[in-house]
């Protein structure tokens, strides 16, 4: 199941797993825009489309009542948005429904499964972040500090699994910019050359499969992650500022 199946990563993903000929659970709030990734994809696999936005946390349990007994071996919480601005002046409720969908909705999801996959001992889930987990980023502050979370939940509950010995495997991606419809949504341009999702979708599935922990497709953002360490968070955040600043249309 990939929520956030219609465009971007989530959509490449899909493909990618189609290729592997498993069926697909497509989640999304655009019915058109998920028919369009069903017909894309070979009639080897089934795929199935719902409908739902996920800032609606009584749908979020309803989706896994739903799908409760589709025996998911994957879970891919991709679905999630970014908004531009300076924090004081960003719209609560616009706000507000980005924490649902980026925070709320990924910890349940992620909480629902994880317990059958425990259950059945095996199941991946791979949990979509970002580089922007590794810092704070003045301009999209509340973004930032959802992949954040996304991103220590993930790895919290990872040692948690390998202390019980579970053959269950949680992942976090942490791409760098992607050319998704994020942009157009957040209401930035990237000031670098971002990755195509089909890469970073490919990366990713490659790197679920084999079992990686923390998956990061490129060497910049590899690069990155290495070299934040040996800078103070204040340094960072300042730096940040001006690279986000520039984002803005």
């Amino acid at each position: 199941m990939i929520t956030g199946g219609s465009s971007g990563i989530g959509r490449d993903i899909a493909i990618n797993l189609a290729k592997l000929n498993y069926d697909l659970i497509l989640v999304g709030r655009n019915k058109e825009a998920l028919e369009e990734v069903k017909s894309s994809i070979n009639n080897k696999v089934r795929v199935k489309i719902i409908v739902v936005d996920l800032s609606n946390l009584q749908k979020v349990k309803e989706l896994y009542v739903l799908t409760k007994n589709d025996d998911i071996d994957i879970l891919v919480n991709n679905a999630g948005f970014g908004v531009f601005g300076e924090f004081s002046f960003i719209d609560l409720n616009t706000e507000l429904n980005m924490l649902d969908v980026n925070i709320r909705a990924v910890d349940m999801l992620t909480k629902f499964y994880l317990k059958d996959m425990i259950k059945k001992d095996k199941g991946i889930i791979l949990n979509v972040a970002s580089s922007a987990a590794f810092m704070a980023g003045p301009m999209l502050s509340s973004y930032y500090a959802t992949k954040s979370y996304v991103y220590r939940l993930s790895l919290a509950i990872n040692e948690e699994l390998r202390r019980r010995k579970s053959k269950v495997q949680i992942s976090v991606l942490c791409p760098g910019p992607v050319d998704t419809n994020f942009n157009n949504r957040a209401g930035v341009e990237f000031g670098v050359k971002a990755l195509s999702s089909s890469y970073v979708a490919k990366y990713a599935v490659e790197k679920m499969l084999k079992g990686k922990t923390i998956i990061i497709p490129g060497f910049k953002m590899k690069l990155v992650k290495f070299g934040v360490r040996f800078l103070s968070d204040k340094f960072v955040t300042r730096i940040n500022y001006n690279i986000q600043k520039k984002k803005a249309k």
